[in-house]
């Protein structure tokens, strides 16, 4: 049997910083923004299912945000304002980004290719997950954000305000009740999130 570095490449995600034109009060890598992403993907998809009767897989949208920066390992993480600078930069990175995902699937046993690829090549995602784990994906950062400005950090200011203005106008059913849900537990300290008073009703 022949070996794949594959696991060993995705490992290799914690060692991506994100946020890396930013002062950052607590250093963010890859894999626990994956990590993250997957989670809040996760339960997009059952609020989707759950409270508005959607035809989606929670489990596939956990697993698709769970891989959606791993084509990272070969490129590293593009800070937005690079990467969205321009038309024509923009063009040219989903280029590269599309390139290196089919490189890290090339990385696995041939037998496994088929299952993981919908997973690995953002272009063969079904529409509903890949709309799902974007919403995910930009949820992460605005909690990023949150957290961030709550402790003191004004670099990050423009895109809390930035992020929030652009979950708003993609309000969707499912994604203004994961907002209304949880967001706003994030403005709260520990001591005040156990405690009964902290709670919403």
């Amino acid at each position: 049997m022949a070996e794949s570095p594959f696991i060993a490449y995705t490992d290799r995600m914690k060692l991506i910083e994100r946020w890396s034109l930013m002062r950052n009060t607590r250093h963010e890598n890859v894999a626990e923004h994956s990590l993250e992403t997957a989670i809040i993907a996760h339960m997009l998809a059952v609020i989707e299912k759950v409270k508005f009767g959607a035809d989606v897989d929670p489990e596939k949208a956990a697993a698709a945000a769970l891989y959606h920066d791993a084509s990272e390992v070969f490129t590293g993480d593009l800070p937005t304002p690079i990467k969205y600078k321009n038309r024509i930069l923009t063009a040219e990175y989903k280029k590269i980004e599309a390139n290196a995902e089919e490189l890290l699937l090339e990385t696995l046993p041939e037998e496994l290719r088929p299952y993981c690829r919908e997973f690995l090549l953002s272009e063969s995602l079904d529409p509903e997950i890949r709309r799902i784990v974007k919403d995910a994906d930009t949820i992460s950062a605005y909690i990023k954000c949150i957290v961030e400005t709550a402790s003191g950090n004004r670099d990050f200011l423009s895109a809390e305000r930035k992020i929030r203005e652009t979950l708003t106008k993609r309000s969707r059913p499912a994604l203004d009740y994961f907002l209304e849900t949880f967001i706003g537990s994030f403005e709260r300290d520990l001591d005040n999130l156990m405690s009964d008073d902290g709670r919403k009703d």
